[in-house]
């Protein structure tokens, strides 16, 4: 076959696009390769899987910074929603209590201040970690105010109150310092009310601390 020297810049700009639509093709293929490779780094909760434990979440912290609940691998937790103007206010000084009775033996407290129940947690994150340290003497962490309860709960109280339900099977927190306790593999293993006493709690720890 005969090519004139007139056709010589069609095959280039033949060439040019084919050169092109391969670039595409293969930045296309990159990119796929990159969202599965990050699909598989997301967490199980993120991905909208069921959660294995509590162990799977991340929440935060006063300072707005992330947390997995994973580096308390191993630990027995107690968690909390927390309010600095309620009634059952004065449990966080048995809270701390338990906290420095049992912490050397793995025990962590998390309290979640939570302003949904009468408006009794109105302050900002450093208003209430001030209100915490100078009333009460805590040092266990105290996280980010969340919301417990309704579409803007976060997922790991979510989780907790599907693991473990509250009078009559319902789910939802029914007010300020609902307790969880959650055994070294991350698992719910009970709930208690707002009424009952941090220093009841004493015997169902140790038990939680002794299981291998």
């Amino acid at each position: 076959m005969k090519i004139s020297f007139n056709s010589v810049p069609l095959l280039l700009l033949v060439a040019l696009a084919v050169c092109l639509v391969a670039c595409r093709s293969r930045e296309k293929t990159l990119s796929s390769l990159v969202d599965a490779e990050s699909a598989d780094q997301v967490s199980p909760v993120e991905a909208g899987e069921k959660p294995l434990s509590v162990y799977d979440f991340q929440v935060t912290d006063a300072a707005g910074k992330p947390v997995g609940l994973n580096k308390y691998q191993g630990k027995v937790l107690l968690i909390v929603n927390t309010a600095s103007k309620c009634g059952f206010t004065p449990q966080y000084e048995g809270l701390e209590k338990l906290y420095q009775t049992y912490k050397d033996q793995g025990l962590v407290v998390l309290g979640f201040p939570c302003n949904q129940f009468g408006n009794q947690e109105p302050g900002k994150n450093d208003a209430i970690q001030s209100f915490c340290q100078v009333n009460y003497g805590v040092t266990f962490p105290v996280m980010a105010k969340i919301k417990v309860n309704g579409p803007e709960a976060i997922p790991l109280y979510t989780y907790l109150k599907k693991e473990a339900s509250g009078l009559a099977g319902t789910e939802a927190i029914k007010w300020n310092f609902t307790k969880f306790l959650v055994d070294k593999d991350g698992r719910v293993r009970a709930r208690h009310g707002s009424k009952t006493k941090p220093s009841s709690l004493a015997g169902d720890i140790e038990k939680l601390l002794a299981e291998d």
